[in-house]
């Protein structure tokens, strides 16, 4: 089936990313998940095993496009780490290309004030 062979590749490609990405306290790690309806974007803290803060399309509320809710999803995120004194961050697609409702949920938080 072309679906499996599709998650086996985002697997692939997530755990060769972990392998390099630790978030910290002081660093968390911008985890993000994208479903076909929904957009979820987490901070995780590896070292100790805890989300830091997190924030979905569901919580935000936006009625426009996926895009869209994804972008006010990365500024709800920023201003709930701004609220924890969080202002840098390492991003972690989990296997997901940088491109559309991804590439919007960054630019979103960076609009928001995190830096990464």
């Amino acid at each position: 089936m072309a679906t499996a062979k599709k998650v086996v590749r985002r697997k692939k490609i997530r755990m060769r990313i972990r392998k390099r990405i630790k978030g910290t306290a002081e660093l968390p790690r911008l985890s993000v998940f994208r479903s076909n309806k929904q957009i979820y974007a987490q901070l995780i803290d590896d070292l100790n095993g805890n989300t830091l803060c997190a924030a979905s399309s569901a919580e935000a509320g936006d009625s426009g496009s996926k895009v869209e809710q994804a972008k006010s999803v990365g500024k709800l995120l920023a201003s709930k780490a701004k609220d924890n004194s969080i202002e840098m961050v390492v991003f972690d697609r989990s296997g997901y290309l940088y491109h559309g409702r991804i590439k919007a949920l960054a630019e979103g938080a960076r609009e928001g004030g995190l830096l990464f």
